[in-house]
């Protein structure tokens, strides 16, 4: 079974091989999380985003995959940009959140990485409820059992409760 471990802090700080970047469908920057991860790693994970743009990806990051780029000055080895849905009341999205975790999962053992560190996708800006939002992150992860191991890192102590909440009852 996946190791999962909880983090309250920075994820742009973080020591693994990769770090997931809650990100628009742009990729190129924006708030939250990923202005930070955008602030942190330098022009290099911008430059590697607009290549993506102008060539596999000229309509952006659909919701629900993921891709991959340098970590240009984070401690990480790797970003890997989702895009997770924006919550609507009126219409099931938790499969969309669902995929974002199981693709950036994908991407990191394509990379090959041993360590993985997420954030708390669609749970900020996106209007995501945290305690539902955390109760599909740990069950998405534990579900799909990656060969690495997840931390999951969440910067305010609201969040952090909450998937310390859903950690304890998805066992």
């Amino acid at each position: 079974m996946v190791a999962i471990t909880l983090v309250h802090g920075d994820i742009t700080t973080m020591r693994v091989d990769a770090v997931v970047n809650a990100a628009n469908n742009s990729l190129l920057g924006g708030g939250g999380v990923d202005g930070a991860i955008h602030r942190a790693g330098g022009p290099e994970v911008l430059a590697e985003c607009r290549r993506l743009r102008e060539t596999v990806l000229p309509d952006g990051l659909p919701t629900g995959e993921a891709v991959a780029t340098t970590a240009g000055r984070l401690p990480a080895h790797h970003v890997i940009h989702t895009v997770g849905p924006v919550w609507d009341p009126r219409a099931d999205r938790s499969e969309l959140l669902a995929s974002a975790y199981r693709q950036s999962l994908a991407v990191a053992d394509e990379l090959g990485a041993a360590t993985v560190a997420f954030p708390a996708i669609s749970a900020g800006a996106y209007g995501w409820p945290t305690a539902d939002a955390a109760r599909i992150a740990i069950r998405t992860v534990r579900e799909v059992d990656p060969p690495c191991d997840v931390t999951f890192v969440l910067f305010s102590p609201e969040v952090f409760a909450a998937f310390q909440t859903a950690l304890a009852e998805e066992g």
